[in-house]
């Protein structure tokens, strides 16, 4: 029997419930999944600098992303109270979850809704540094919707631009990628924004958690 979800167009309303109920659940964690703290600290406590810790939960999640089956097999997902394609869903879920766990390592509350907005940004990948400008240094209400509805707009708009059911080729990439997994290519973008944003400081401006 056909999932009639996976002939869903996600739009901007719907991509971003999809983008709230990933991070409430990257948080709390999928049953017989690791919370976004829970994956965090299995990194932090590996050998190697801080980077090459972060590095290596990235490599991990995009060896994950590009394997078959395996973000559209979990579990928590196949119930989740939205009508959005599972693979959409679940290649969200693994990224929100990644970015979350990295802003974690480096020190950041992830329950603040200020880092909520960063991890958001994230997921545009290579537009990140262009909604980076709109994040004041005190966070609000208004800049958590704010954030999401840009997000959203974007990341629905390639959607529909390409006609694709991948949220991976709905995240900007660098022109000429041929080949591959997207959603692979797109975890792998979206895991590195994330490091310069909450590791290495983007712009010089984001402050440590105290």
């Amino acid at each position: 029997m056909t999932d009639n979800k996976q002939n869903i167009k996600p739009n901007k309303g719907l991509m971003a419930k999809t983008l709230d109920w990933a991070y409430s659940k990257a948080v709390v964690g999928l049953t017989g999944v690791d919370s976004a703290y829970d994956l965090g600290n299995s990194y932090l406590h590996q050998d190697g600098t801080l980077s090459q810790q972060v590095d290596s939960l990235i490599k991990w999640q995009v060896a994950k992303a590009a394997t078959s089956g395996f973000v559209t097999g979990l579990g928590g997902v196949m119930i989740m109270p939205l009508t959005v394609p599972a693979n959409i869903a679940s290649v969200i879920y693994v990224q929100i979850r990644m970015i979350a766990a990295i802003a974690y390592m480096g020190g950041h509350d992830i329950r603040d809704d200020r880092v909520k907005s960063l991890v958001y940004i994230c997921m545009v990948g290579n537009g990140a540094k262009e909604l980076l400008k709109d994040v004041s240094i005190k966070a609000s209400e208004k800049l958590i919707t704010r954030t999401i509805e840009k997000v959203s707009a974007k990341l629905a708009a390639k959607a529909g631009e390409k006609g694709v059911t991948s949220i991976g080729k709905a995240v900007p990439v660098v022109g000429g990628v041929v080949g591959g997994s997207y959603d692979a290519i797109s975890t792998r973008i979206v895991g590195k924004v994330a490091k310069k944003i909450f590791i290495d400081s983007f712009d010089g401006n984001i402050p440590a958690k105290e």
